[in-house]
This record gives C-alpha cells, structure tokens and sequence, in this order.
C-alpha cells in the first residue's frame, strides 16, 4: 500500500514538475511577445513623428514659397490670371 502512495506521490511531483516548466515557459514566451509589441508601438510612433515632421517641413516650405510670390506679386502690381478666373 505505501508503495502505491510513494508511487503516485512521484508521479504527481513530475507532472507538477513539468507543468510549472511549461507555465515558465509560456510566462517566458508572454514576456518576451509584449516586448515585441512595444517595441513595433514605439517604431509606429517614431515613423508618424518623423512624418509629421517631414509635412510639416514642406507646409513651411509652402508658406514661405506663396509668401514670396505673393511679395513678387506685391513689387510689380501684376495680377495672376488665376485670379480672376471666373469672370
């Protein structure tokens, strides 16, 4: 009777053995995936803010352009053909 009892007490010290190893594992695997996704996170981040940048560089190159033309404009008393389009 004991050596049923040993028997089934060592059986169930491996397989609880074996499912804190797996649990490890998966806790390893769940770890190690967020930081993939938090590190994919911060380089959307990075790639919108370098574009943000980038527009709003060329929105400023476009202002300063339409001012110049507008001065250009201003200088010599011409009137764009766009201007008046509609008539």
């Amino acid at each position: 009777m004991s050596t049923i009892t040993c028997w089934e007490n060592s059986k169930k010290a491996a397989k609880e053995a074996d499912l804190r190893k797996t649990e490890e594992q998966l806790e390893k695997k769940k770890a190690e995936y967020g930081e993939k996704v938090k590190n994919k996170v911060a380089l959307i981040h990075k790639q919108a803010e370098e574009k943000r940048a980038t527009i709003q560089a060329k929105r400023g190159e476009e202002i300063l352009k339409a001012g110049e033309v507008a001065a250009k404009y201003r200088a010599t008393g011409y009137m764009p053909k766009k201007f008046l389009g509609c008539f």
